[in-house]
């Protein structure tokens, strides 16, 4: 199995002669290609690869692995799971989101969004879908869409 970073480093450069990989320090410069979304997801799926004790700890290292690329989501407690089965959806921000002035920003007005909805329409979400089993252990199931 890759790891993360080997995944990163084969999209090559920034455009613009940089040496950072598109989903790098700097995604903002980047771009979201379906394939680069199709690896980060490939990742994400290793670690709910199997059934699973514990779900909040897979959940923790998926938050780990995306705030290395500088994406994050909400917080997931115990209670949003405690249903026997369920399906969630949680928007993804890149570097916490954008707050202030753009170019064509009214001088009376503010961005404030998540950073990838300028990007892509709609932005990112990762969805999230679990089932506990017979033997009560937990089957995840996570993507980036």
């Amino acid at each position: 199995m890759k790891k993360f970073k080997e995944v990163i480093a084969e999209n090559g450069p920034l455009p613009g002669g940089g040496s950072q990989a598109v989903f790098g320090r700097n995604p903002a410069n980047g771009s979201f290609s379906p394939s680069v979304v199709k690896k980060v997801n490939a990742i994400i799926g290793s670690y709910v690869a199997e059934d699973l004790t514990d779900p909040m700890s897979a959940l923790t290292r998926i938050r780990g692995s995306l705030s290395n690329i500088g994406l994050s989501f909400p917080a997931i407690s115990d209670d949003m799971m405690s249903e026997q089965s369920g399906s969630m959806d949680l928007p993804l921000t890149l570097f916490g989101g954008r707050f202030g002035k753009d170019i064509d920003t009214p001088h009376d007005e503010f961005i404030n969004d998540d950073g990838l909805s300028n990007k892509i329409e709609g932005g990112l979400s990762l969805n999230i879908t679990y089932e506990t089993t017979d033997t009560n252990q937990c089957r995840l199931r996570a993507s980036i869409k």
